[in-house]
């Protein structure tokens, strides 16, 4: 450990090396009895280093601790000091910068205590190859800025709700409004809050977020000095009862006529003061007209949209004429989308943060190679199921993900530079992880690595509405972030939210059929984004269906499912 470095980290105004210059320039005569002064107090500094490093305790310094001993460079770095050990047990430090503001995505001048995860996630992920768009930064502060005019507390909220209580719309609001409602599945709702939030970049729209049961307790205020939390007294409070035959959706207003959606209709005098927009994945065929370029200019004039989903809608957006120059330049590299805007929005509340940080240090931190396996199991009755074991060591180890095992039981002697790998496994079963653990146990590895197998939580089955059920859930797709290489399962936004925050391709397992493991068993996707389930396959112009999979080059049929559609990084056939 570099001793110096850390003295000239820490901010003592009166530390030893202050009092020796000070010393120096106003009594150079008393230079030498300083000298004889510091001299225990370094032996004996020097001899609780050597305690401190026969007992172990630097050789596994946690990323917080090093956060500490770096402190902040400048507006957006850390520097991590970090000591490695050699083979002759010899040790060398290595200064690591770290952007804490991710190439600017973040926004500076949070109260770093409120959120630990906003600033510090970076000492625990690698960087992210894909650098956010100056455009998209740009439209990011404006929004900010957008946020703290027309949010909760706010003069203009306050007349916005005034006239959303009056029933009718205005020619021109001030602040427009998406309110989006809490719904479904946490990983759901991570996806569909994100595609809200695109939605409302797009639009110039506030974005407010039913807190439902959990959101606070699970994220954190993405946006500086503004809430985009509901207020409780907000006067449309019948969410519970919203759905596909709701009288106030879009959908139903355009087929009882109750509104236009033709170029020259649907005066501003004419149209209500909220719509409901029912994206769920149950939603009709007037409902879907959402992705229509018509319908968008409706909407345009409709101050308040609550809107509910359990998809990814971003793909379609990408369909609408009306953006297309807008979402080109916010996200030049097309299969970034998810990428970037969840991790300027889902930071993890402390209390989420604890849940990650002391697994990741406990069992990760110390593996020179993570892998995450991400197991979601659709068959009905009690697992494990051998054929989706099979599927799980049929990937990894065609994939080279893992290593085999020595069939013989031979004894394989480690040498101290065989690489050891972490496996952070995710499911609601503990059966794959324990069969998958005994078998490197019990087993030696062919290229002799050292193979861990570690799974937080086994709650059995889905618990949508518990807290803590929600939180274990947050802090696994976090986890699983974090790793190097990555496997998930078809048909599971779980592994989506992980992928996309990771920004990683991961081996995706395809769903088994007749309880028989798929062959190949999984194939590596074609980018990072999330796939969406039930997107429109309509025409808006021509008014009739068409495949929604080849009229662009960058959105494309999801490897997972062959109808719903991707974002991939792709401007030409």
């Amino acid at each position: 450990m570099d001793m110096k470095r850390i003295r000239r980290h820490q901010s003592s105004p009166a530390g030893p090396s202050d009092l020796e210059s000070n010393g120096a320039s106003r009594h150079g005569a008393e230079k030498r009895p300083a000298s004889r002064f510091l001299r225990p107090v370094m032996i004996l500094l020097a001899c609780l280093m050597l305690l401190l490093v026969a007992s172990g305790a630097f050789r596994s310094l946690s990323l917080d601790r090093l956060r500490r001993v770096g402190g902040v460079q400048g507006m957006g770095e850390f520097e991590v000091i970090a000591r490695q050990g050699s083979e002759n047990g010899s040790s060398a430090s290595s200064s690591i910068r770290k952007d804490k503001l991710l190439g600017g995505l973040l926004a500076a001048g949070f109260d770093e205590e409120s959120c630990l995860s906003r600033y510090q996630a970076v000492l625990y992920r690698k960087e992210s190859p894909h650098l956010p768009s100056p455009y998209l930064l740009e439209r990011l502060r404006k929004h900010e800025v957008l946020q703290r005019k027309c949010g909760p507390n706010t003069e203009l909220y306050n007349k916005a709700v005034e006239q959303l209580k009056s029933g009718q719309s205005i020619e021109t609001a001030e602040c427009n409004y998406v309110v989006w409602i809490s719904y479904s599945g946490l990983g759901n709702r991570v996806l569909t809050l994100a595609s809200a939030f695109l939605y409302a970049l797009l639009t110039n729209r506030v974005l407010l977020i039913d807190r439902g049961a959990d959101m606070a307790d699970l994220f954190c205020e993405p946006f500086p000095e503004s809430s985009w939390l509901l207020p409780l007294d907000f006067p449309v409070n019948q969410f519970n009862s919203f759905d596909i035959k709701a009288p106030q959706s879009y959908g139903n207003m355009l087929e009882k006529k109750v509104i236009s959606n033709s170029v020259d209709g649907g005066s501003t005098g004419s149209l209500p003061a909220y719509v409901y927009l029912h994206l769920d994945h149950d939603y009709g065929d007037f409902d879907k007209l959402f992705f229509c370029e018509d319908d968008q200019r409706v909407l345009q004039k409709i101050p308040w949209l609550v809107l509910k989903s359990d998809n990814y809608f971003v793909p379609s957006l990408f369909l609408i004429p009306t953006y297309e120059e807008e979402l080109h330049q916010l996200f030049p590299e097309k299969d970034t989308v998810f990428h970037h805007l969840g991790r300027y929005l889902f930071h993890p509340t402390n209390t989420v943060w604890g849940l990650i940080t002391r697994y990741y240090q406990s069992y990760l931190a110390k593996a020179e190679e993570k892998v995450g396996i991400q197991v979601r199991v659709f068959d009905t009755g009690p697992g494990p199921f051998q054929h989706v074991l099979d599927q799980i060591l049929g990937c990894s180890l065609k994939e080279k993900l893992l290593p085999d095992i020595s069939a013989a039981h031979e004894s394989v002697v480690s040498s101290p530079t065989v690489r050891s790998k972490a496996v952070l496994m995710t499911s609601l079963n503990s059966g794959y992880y324990e069969k998958i653990r005994n078998m490197y146990w019990e087993n030696p590895t062919v290229t002799g690595e050292i193979i861990s197998v570690y799974q937080p939580s086994h709650e059995e089955y889905q618990q949508t509405g518990k807290q803590m059920h929600n939180m274990k859930a947050w802090a696994e797709m976090y986890l699983l972030s974090l790793s190097d290489v990555l496997v998930t399962s078809a048909w599971s936004t779980f592994g989506y939210v992980a992928q996309g925050l990771g920004g990683l391709k991961p081996w995706i397992m395809f769903k088994p059929e007749n309880e028989t493991a798929p062959d190949p068993p999984c194939h590596r996707v074609m980018s990072m984004e999330p796939c969406f389930h039930a997107p429109p396959f309509y025409d808006c112009k021509a008014k009739r269906g068409v495949d929604t999979g080849a009229l662009v080059p960058h959105v494309k049929h999801c490897e997972d499912m062959s109808w719903g559609l991707k974002l991939v990084d792709q401007d030409e056939w």
